[in-house]
């Protein structure tokens, strides 16, 4: 067994053991598992899709773009599933909708965006009735660096999608949350709260709460964040080791 296969083993067996502490409410779903590939090597991900893994997660407009489209990924990955994880400017747009097998966009954070994607998607998507998947980002931390619509806008930013982007499938809730929480303290203030978003969402709009995924956690604490009810869980690290830094050219 390889070493991306012994990590990726080891997650899911993190994640089922995790799943069996979740209160009985949570019992409906098993969590997925997106393996965050951001500046790692084409050569990697195709050997975690060799041993299961179909769902990634990427940062970077471009370089999704280029992996995507990669001959490697396209001839040998039919049936992965990208997930774009990082903050999209709407000049972007188009150039990350043509990306082959995009399968959701986890941040969408305000209504422009929410509308540049809607009226950009049937230039991009196979079938007439093939919605692109959303989910909203929130700043649960209320941290300035990080991206994500605040607290107070959500119930009014998922109102827009599900009322007037009628191309697009609103999928759930996604945060990132403080860095480094020691949940010797309690559970994780950020996880609380996007919970708390998603319960409002169900009582403003009278939507269906199985129906609202939260896509939360990583690689220092997505064992927390499967045991507080996460749908999605975003391991990069664990799973492939660290990263190298960003080239900033």
């Amino acid at each position: 067994m390889t070493e991306i296969a012994a990590n990726i083993k080891i997650v899911r067996n993190k994640i089922i053991a995790a799943s069996s502490n979740r209160l009985p409410i949570y019992k409906y779903f098993e969590p997925r598992l997106v393996a965050v590939s951001k500046l790692k090597p084409i050569e990697l991900i195709v050997e975690a899709y060799n041993v299961g893994q179909k769902h990634f997660g990427e940062n970077y407009v471009n370089e999704l773009v280029e992996k995507g489209s990669y001959p490697n990924i396209l001839e040998n990955c039919p049936d992965i599933r990208w997930h774009f994880i990082g903050h999209l400017q709407r000049n972007k747009v188009n150039k990350l909708l043509g990306v082959p097998n995009l399968y959701v966009i986890e941040t969408v954070d305000n209504e422009k965006l929410a509308s540049a994607l809607n009226v950009s998607w049937p230039k991009f998507r196979k079938y007439d009735d093939l919605k692109l998947k959303v989910m909203v980002q929130v700043n649960t931390s209320n941290e300035q660096e990080k991206n994500g619509c605040e607290v107070t806008q959500v119930c009014s930013l998922v109102r827009h999608i599900v009322a007037n982007c009628e191309n697009l499938e609103f999928m759930g809730i996604m945060t990132i949350g403080m860095f480094g929480y020691d949940i010797t303290k309690g559970p994780n203030p950020d996880f609380l709260c996007l919970k708390e978003c998603r319960e409002k969402i169900v009582k403003e709009l009278n939507m269906d709460s199985k129906q609202i995924e939260l896509s939360m956690g990583m690689s220092n604490d997505y064992e927390h964040a499967v045991e507080l009810g996460s749908t999605n869980v975003r391991v990069g690290s664990a799973i492939f080791g660290e990263r190298p830094k960003k080239d900033v050219k």
